[in-house]
């Protein structure tokens, strides 16, 4: 049966005198509540609402879901084109808590680059097919389940089931023609003899890539020779062929043909299973349950061309010419692809006494590892020698934590038992930065001018430059562009590998406790305290706190409010990340670099190692259910202090008139970084600086039955969130370390408002589902709005529709169709946001999807 994406507090059947709570384990320690008990606001989503949204992707899943759940794809985005950067209330995801089975879930390996500098779960590594229901929780939480939980939790309750199998087939593609995907999942559950059960979920998918984008055509370089900008490009490239290059123009994009620069979602495939096992002794309950995931995916990087400093003449050591071109004759898009390895296991024992003493004794260890994969491009230091495929290097995270948990109910005369929870808690963690291979990081012979010595300092011939001058070399050493003096880029050209001196293991432990106590004071009045200590081997320690409760003036009318603190300990990814890849902080590609805040690279450039993020969280809200209507409001803020983000990108140059820039090249140099004079932006992680987050939730459902015994569920989720600056932006040097463009585009980049519309309507074994996507209007700017080059980017609608059949007792068939009116968001105008350049049409960060619309089959049996 197919279900509406609901937010909502109470599960209603459709009949007016059938109304069943749902219970959940988030947020209350010890002892479950349910939804419209809890002082906190919490969204449930069941198996039947999670299987019938269409996305191969959790993640989409949960955007589908939840309005203040958004999620973004971002192609040339290094290791975010296989991890999708997500948020949660206006807060990135390592800013969310993931637990499974309220278990918490280790980190992926990924640090984004950039922005917040994320390095949260992977998500998509849990199957949808594995799941019986999601909790959302939309409040902060650290007190209760410690470091990250600052905008609040998602908690994934993995299937339990002894018996049962359910299979499932979907199909689609978009309007396009193109990324069409495969999805198979499966599930089946078995005994374990009388009194236990094994639950194994599998999913295979298969997704092909899309293009968004229009002729890569600048005014820096062309490949559409009907532009007027080509024979301008032609003439003033030197060592230009303008018919080798447009020959060859087909290949220099090794995967997505037509245009040299594609736009689009990435081609992946992945395989992921879960299980989840519990056996009882009688004494106590035995679970286990833990997952495997390989996943593939790859996407393309800037597209290289002649003469952007990688493409470049250089002098042979036989004093001929030779270029890049001689490998690539349209120049060439590098292609960057990242194995991804996942896995886990969670083990332990849980019971309770006759005394109702629960307890909980739990292990868990998490592995995930990223093996990257560059082809389709050059060490141009290496010239003539270089390969054009290399293993950059791996990253790989490892967690272990042990963890003990304990409540005690007390008769204390209130309305309740007063319910005392607490625990202990010790975790491990690695981050890796493994090496590649060395021709990936290598400094070849053309990382420095005339590496051959033909050429004095006065411009003069050498013996050796006069030697190959009498061979027939075109050599000129009183030319200060002769491509003697050529100096090019270190390392594989688009992500240079790991070298040693870059490369290493960064660990740390730590130890908690807390303590959680609750009761219903009287019969309308529940009060909850929790208090957390936590202690890190790379920090300070940090004690937390929160208070919540929840008052009901009448069976149909509550109120609930919330107040805490919270933090987030920066990851040992974040404090030990390093990468060169190409990015546009004044609307051109340069190599730029990003360096550890605790290292002498960042520190040469005014860096202070990183420090804990701290928060402050009020919520106060209501909740309402008249017979067969509910409705929910929640006010929240979130006042968040040395926010971790990357400064704004400090320009280098090797100019000695440059200023500033020339500081940060000679910075490079002291600090021994091989190839700083290919080297055009540096940037690093910092606590930037202090926000302010307030917003409101609005749920609404409702439920009619009609009289020939068809029945009808709405719901409204709607999202209002805005992030602001709170006191000024750091200086450093004399200069902001946020620019006046990324301060603007921090605070209006996302749209304030979000909402999903849902409507379920069933007619015997027919159903149909129909679902609205609204996003408010956003805006970008080039340079923060001071010359009005800003563009306003209008609200947009998307529709999805799905229509069901339940063919039998066993089988049921389903077709439908995401983005049914094919709407797109607004395109970028590169006149005023000059970042949107190379071929892009949509803003490729945009929260608002902009592939255009889909339409999908699927069938699902039971047995």
């Amino acid at each position: 049966m197919s279900g509406a994406a609901y937010a909502q507090e109470t599960e209603t059947t459709g009949d007016d005198d059938a109304v069943q709570e749902t219970v959940v384990v988030t947020g209350a320690r010890g002892m479950p509540r349910s939804v419209a008990d809890s002082p906190v606001p919490i969204d449930v989503f069941d198996e039947e609402q999670i299987t019938d949204i269409s996305f191969v992707d959790t993640n989409d899943v949960l955007k589908t879901l939840v309005p203040s759940y958004s999620l973004s794809r971002q192609p040339i985005s290094d290791g975010g084109t296989f991890i999708r950067p997500a948020q949660l209330r206006g807060m990135p995801t390592d800013k969310t808590l993931v637990l499974v089975n309220s278990k918490r879930r280790h980190r992926a390996a990924l640090v984004s680059i950039g922005g917040s500098g994320t390095q949260g779960p992977d998500i998509s590594t849990i199957p949808s097919s594995a799941l019986k229901s999601v909790e959302v929780l939309r409040d902060g939480a650290a007190a209760q389940y410690g470091s990250d939980a600052i905008a609040g939790v998602i908690n994934f309750i993995l299937k339990d089931n002894a018996e049962g199998v359910s299979l499932t087939a979907q199909t689609g593609q978009y309007y396009e023609g193109d990324g069409t995907q495969y999805l198979l999942t499966g599930n089946i559950g078995l005994p374990l003899g009388d009194n236990g059960f094994i639950s194994i979920s599998g999913e295979y998918s298969d997704s092909e890539s899309t293009v968004r984008a229009d002729p890569y055509c600048e005014a820096w370089a062309c490949t559409d020779p009907d532009s007027p900008l080509f024979p301008s490009f032609n003439t003033d490239i030197a060592f230009y062929d303008e018919e080798a290059f447009i020959a060859g123009l087909p290949d220099a994009n090794i995967n997505d043909g037509d245009v040299v620069q594609p736009w689009g979602q990435p081609e992946s495939e992945a395989f992921r299973m879960f299980y989840n096992a519990g056996y009882d002794f009688g004494f106590g309950e035995f679970y286990s349950f833990g997952n495997y995931s390989s996943s593939e995916a790859s996407g393309g990087f800037f597209y290289r061309y002649p003469g952007n400093g990688t493409i470049e003449n250089l002098r042979l050591e036989d004093g001929s010419v030779w270029s890049p071109l001689a490998f690539f004759p349209g120049g060439f898009t590098p292609r960057f692809s990242g194995d991804v390895t996942d896995y886990s296991v969670v083990g332990g024992v849980k019971g309770e006494t006759d005394t109702g003493f629960t307890w909980d004794l739990s292990g868990r260890f998490g592995h995930n590892e990223i093996e990257y994969t560059l082809e389709n491009t050059v060490n141009p230091s290496l010239g003539e020698q270089s390969p054009t495929s290399f293993h950059p290097g791996d990253l790989i995270n490892e967690e272990t934590q042990l963890q003990a948990d304990f409540s005690q109910s007390f008769d204390t005369g209130l309305a309740s038992p007063l319910l005392f929870a607490f625990g202990l808690s010790y975790m491990d963690e690695s981050y890796e930065l493994k090496g590649g291979d060395p021709q990936s990081y290598a400094a070849g012979p053309y990382a420095g001018a005339d590496p051959y010595g033909f050429c004095n300092a006065d411009g003069t011939p050498t013996a050796e430059g006069l030697g190959v001058i009498a061979t027939g070399s075109t050599l000129d050493c009183a030319d200060d562009s002769d491509p003697v003096y050529t100096v090019v880029g270190v390392g594989s050209n688009g992500f240079p590998g790991y070298s040693p001196e870059f490369s290493g293991e960064y660990t740390r432990d730590s130890y908690a406790a807390y303590a959680d106590l609750s009761a219903d004071v009287t019969d309308a009045l529940f009060l909850q305290g929790a208090l957390r200590f936590e202690d890190y081997s790379d920090f300070d320690s940090e004690l937390v706190w929160k208070l919540a409760g929840r008052y009901e003036f009448t069976p149909a009318f509550a109120m609930r409010a919330s107040v805490g603190t919270g933090f987030r300990a920066p990851t040992p990814g974040q404090q030990g990340t390093t990468n060169v890849s190409t990015r546009l902080p004044n609307g051109f590609p340069v190599a730029t670099g990003l360096f550890p805040a605790g290292g002498p690279v960042a520190q040469a450039l005014g860096a202070e190692p990183l420090k804990p993020e701290k928060s402050t969280n009020y919520t106060l809200g209501f909740t309402s259910n008249w017979d067969n209507f509910g409705l929910t409001v929640d006010f929240y803020q979130i006042d968040l202090e040395d926010r971790v983000n990357a400064v704004s990108t400090q320009d280098v140059s090797t100019d000695p008139t440059s200023g500033g820039a020339y500081d940060n090249y000679l910075a490079l140099v002291d600090a021994g970084v091989v190839g700083a004079e290919s080297i055009g932006g540096v940037f690093y992680f910092t606590n930037a600086f202090d926000t302010t987050t307030q917003g409101v939730d609005i749920v609404g459902t409702y439920a009619k039955s009609w009289a020939n015994g068809q029945s009808t569920d709405f719901t409204a989720s709607v999202n209002y969130n805005k992030t602001e600056f709170d006191g000024d932006i750091p200086v450093v040097n004399g200069t902001p370390i946020f620019n006046a463009e990324d301060q603007y585009d921090f605070e209006n980049a996302d749209p304030e408002w979000r909402g999903v519309f849902s409507v379920t309507h069933r007619i015997g074994d027919f159903s149909i589902v129909g679902r609205a996507n609204y996003y408010g209007s956003y805006k970008n700017s080039d340079s923060g709005g001071a010359d009005g080059n800003i563009q306003e980017f209008g609200k947009e609608v998307l529709f999805d529709l799905e229509g069901s059949y339940q063919v039998n007792e066993n089988v049921r068939l389903s077709v439908g169709a995401r983005n049914i009116f094919d709407e797109y968001p607004d395109e970028a105008d590169y006149a005023l946001i000059g970042d949107s350049c190379c071929g892009r049409i949509y803003r490729s960060d945009s929260i608002v999807d902009w592939q255009g619309g889909f339409y999908y089959a699927r069938v699902a049996a039971e047995f």
